[in-house]
């Protein structure tokens, strides 16, 4: 029987049984601001892994959000880090509004696609190695599930980093870029900004010559701020939020703005930020504040990633006969903690689906034995 054939069945003889643990856990309300849940969630991970694996899982407690799950298999000197989070963008209450189904070979439910059902492919990808006797005795393999990736991992970041240092690769479970199910090999990195400005207030009609409007000043300084943006470099700038004033017939003394940045490149990650927070008042009398910082550095491709995906996409075409590509997006994920860190890494490993962050996300069901298949063969070659 071709090697690949035997994956593939057997994951076959798992998907019954996936399927009704992505039930499961998608009737499992997780978002990210509640602790209560999140460590629910941990708690069913947690058990779930041990009993389908036979790893062992370290618990990291956060005393406000959920806590973090370090799921281990093997014992081998390399060591191959896979990614996910298990916190939610959904609030509480969803599943029970909408929960689990599935309709045309599609499962859908409040986080099926990002990424309930990836993780349970990274699990039955470690299950399908174990059980057909193929897992490397030269590698170990560590899942780490974040609670708050939603957040923007603000209290995992530190955990990420450390264990990519102590890593030879990662694999992150985000979702495909669809329609053509393309792995992920270039993020752009984030960074969010908030600008205040301080004015002097005045009546609008009677002395407008002793105000200093917050607004006319803000008003600058967004141009110069656009202006910042390099779409050559992949480099943009948003602003996307402006608050200010009290009323059209006073001088506004406060104003704010909140920016969005992204940028292809740590030599761009450190122009921008370096020039955000040099900036300097345009009119007298008015003060700026900046607040915030560059978030999520780029994931960059470089030869060693280029390497990755070049072994995924050849097992792909050879052993599946899928046409996998490769693609870059402007979103972020915890991948761009992990390439920072200089570690080989490749994204968009989960399930393949649509609608993410959406009431109308799902998994499609036909993808789930390619997907869980070649991520076993990932980490068994590479």
């Amino acid at each position: 029987m071709p090697q690949q054939s035997s994956f593939l069945n057997q994951v076959e003889v798992y998907l019954p049984e996936l399927l009704n643990l992505l039930k499961e856990s998608v009737n499992i309300d997780s978002p990210s601001a509640s602790k209560i849940q999140n460590d629910r969630m941990a708690d069913w991970y947690s058990k779930l892994f041990t009993g389908l694996i036979g790893g062992k899982v370290h618990r990291i407690e956060h005393p406000e959000l959920g806590d973090k799950l370090v799921c281990e298999f093997g014992t081998g000197p390399k060591h191959i880090l896979i990614v996910g989070h298990y916190d939610t963008v959904w609030p509480l209450g969803e599943a029970s509004r909408r929960p689990f189904y599935i309709k045309d070979q599609k499962a859908y439910g409040p986080g099926v696609y990002d990424m309930k059902a990836g993780i349970l492919q990274a699990f039955f990808a470690l299950k399908v190695l174990k059980d057909t006797g193929r897992f490397p005795e030269e590698k170990k393999v560590v899942i780490l599930l974040n609670s708050d990736e939603e957040l923007g991992s603000p209290t995992s970041r530190e955990l990420i980093e450390t264990m990519a240092s102590q890593s030879d690769l990662a694999l992150v479970l985000e979702p495909p870029m669809e329609p053509q199910g393309a792995l992920k090999t270039v993020r752009k990195g984030s960074g969010r900004y908030k600008l205040i400005v301080k004015g002097i207030s005045a009546h609008a009609g009677v002395n407008p010559e002793k105000g200093v409007s917050a607004i006319h000043e803000l008003a600058f300084q967004i141009q110069k701020l656009y202006a910042l943006a390099d779409t050559a470099k992949g480099t943009t700038l948003n602003v996307g939020i402006v608050k200010g004033g009290i009323g059209s017939n006073v001088i506004a003394e406060y104003a704010e703005a909140e920016i969005d940045v992204r940028v292809a490149s740590a030599e761009e990650a450190q122009r921008v930020d370096t020039q955000i927070k040099a900036i300097r008042p345009c009119l007298n009398k008015s003060e700026l504040k900046i607040t915030g910082g560059m978030i999520r550095p780029p994931m960059e491709k470089t030869k060693e990633s280029a390497a990755l995906f070049k072994l995924a996409q050849e097992i792909a075409r050879d052993e599946f006969d899928f046409g996998l590509e490769e693609a870059a997006t402007g979103g972020v994920s915890d991948g761009n903690f992990t390439a920072g860190m200089g570690i080989p890494t490749l994204d968009g490993l989960g399930a393949s689906g649509d609608h993410a962050h959406s009431p109308l996300e799902y998994v499609r069901i036909d993808q789930i034995q390619f997907r869980t298949a070649l991520l076993a063969r990932l980490i068994e070659n590479c």
